[in-house]
């Protein structure tokens, strides 16, 4: 079921989109409602794309110099 709804859409916006429409051979509306769905209907939330660790020094990756059972608290 469709929505109607009224946007004053400013003069220049809506002679781009109309010359736009026109050499795509879509509507107005079309590219409307495209560019709403591309905008908010990607998932929420952000992607993890880099380390989650900052550079930086590490310790040894297995220490040799430590006993485990000193770790232990009485």
């Amino acid at each position: 079921m469709a929505v109607r709804t009224t946007v004053d859409i400013p003069e220049p916006l809506h002679d781009l989109l109309r010359r736009k429409a026109e050499q795509s051979g879509a509507s107005i509306r079309s590219l409307i409602v495209n560019a709403i769905e591309q905008t908010y209907s990607k998932p929420k939330g952000r992607r993890v794309t880099g380390p989650l660790i900052k550079a930086g020094k590490r310790g040894p990756l297995y220490p040799v110099d430590e006993n485990p059972h000193d770790l232990i608290l009485p």
